[in-house]
């Protein structure tokens, strides 16, 4: 097996694990964290249903000014504020975290507090 599929194939088993583990309902929907090197990305999403019902990226045009970096911490943090604004705007208070593949660590964290801040509750 070459190093990229093995490499890829321990993200998706870290992914499939922290998504085992998360219980999501239609009252409580799942919050899903995805990052690059570039943007961070973040959708609530009722798995009942399967769809999503709030997402906020900084590839948006609208949320970042022209030329600034989408992959830092700052990014994240208006990220996790924007998420938890649209998601109230939807009347929905509480969610389940779902850092997917990725520690509770930097960017991921910096996104959470600030979403849990702006009144998310998970």
């Amino acid at each position: 097996m070459k190093l990229s599929a093995r490499i890829g194939k321990q993200r998706q088993n870290r992914r499939f694990r922290v998504r085992n583990r998360i219980r999501a309902t239609s009252t409580r929907p799942r919050l899903s964290v995805h990052r690059s090197n570039k943007h961070i990305y973040a959708q609530i999403i009722d798995d009942q249903a399967g769809k999503t019902l709030v997402s906020a990226s900084t590839a948006e045009k609208s949320v970042l000014a022209e030329g600034a970096n989408g992959g830092n911490k700052a990014a994240a943090e208006i990220i996790g504020k924007l998420i938890a604004e649209r998601a109230t705007e939807k009347g929905l208070k509480e969610v389940v975290f779902d850092r997917g593949q990725y520690r509770y660590h930097g960017r991921i964290a910096a996104l959470a507090d600030a979403a849990r801040a702006a009144g998310l509750e998970f």
